[in-house]
């Protein structure tokens, strides 16, 4: 829409998908919920959808300006697949799987294989629904932003505990194209965790977490590194740190 309102595109049609009663809801579905592309910010940021996905919901309400949240949708933010997406690290973190639909029937797939471009939308195709797992564990979306433009992420987190799991999952939006996951740093943090325990870290744990995600995601970029590079692994440092810390004593 913006380069249609700036005369760089103009299309012969617009087919409006807010009328299709199916995608704007969701339901639950063995463990897991089934979220319509369809759903608004808006309304994936009330509370009793806050109480089911904590970490969407919360991504949902900083996704920018009232009017920004009634008309954007779950899956417009896929789609577009814009690096700063807000609900994108959270679905990356929560290990979503999409079901999309076509002419040809529906096919399901990873999140991440369409944030990557793996997995191209064919011509008649679209996003019916999300499928994300249930955890009813803590989980933690966190932003940071600049002055790039209202609410717009410089970086972002999405930061999910797995109990049963035994582990920890986090993606770091905006940095990237795609959110990106530290996997190592990870693994190294989930086996400090006493999983049976009150689930505490030592502060300097969660500091060297917070280091090791952003050295991770932000690599460096020349010797010597660019100051700006620097303050943006710091910022990624900061959040994933904060976003343990919080998923800990949730």
């Amino acid at each position: 829409m913006a380069a249609v309102n700036a005369g760089l595109l103009r299309p012969a049609a617009l087919v409006g998908l807010g009328r299709i009663n199916e995608i704007r809801g969701w339901q639950y579905q063995d463990g897991h919920a089934l979220l319509g592309a369809g759903l608004t910010h808006a309304r994936m940021g009330r509370p009793d959808f806050a109480a089911l996905i904590p970490a969407l919901a919360a991504a949902a309400r900083a996704a920018g300006p009232p009017q920004i949240r009634n008309a954007g949708t779950l899956g417009g933010n896929i789609a577009s697949a814009a690096p700063t997406g807000d609900a994108l690290p959270v679905l990356a973190a929560l290990e979503a799987e999409l079901i999309i639909v076509g002419p040809g029937g529906q096919r399901e797939i990873p999140v991440s294989h369409l944030l990557a471009g793996r997995e191209m939308l064919s011509p008649g195709e679209l996003i019916g629904f999300v499928r994300v797992p249930l955890l009813h564990a803590p989980q933690v979306f966190l932003k940071a932003t600049g002055r790039t433009g209202p609410g717009r992420a410089v970086a972002s987190v999405g930061l999910v505990l797995d109990p049963a799991r035994r582990g920890v999952r986090i993606a770091v939006g905006a940095v990237a194209p795609m959110p990106l996951r530290p996997l190592e740093a990870e693994q190294w943090v989930a086996s400090l965790i006493d999983w049976d325990g009150e689930r505490m870290l030592a502060p300097e744990a969660l500091e060297a977490f917070g280091e090791y995600v952003g050295a991770a995601c932000v690599p460096d970029q020349g010797d010597p590194v660019p100051a700006g590079v620097l303050h943006l692994r710091r910022t990624v440092a900061v959040l994933a740190r904060r976003a343990l810390g919080r998923a800990l004593t949730s």
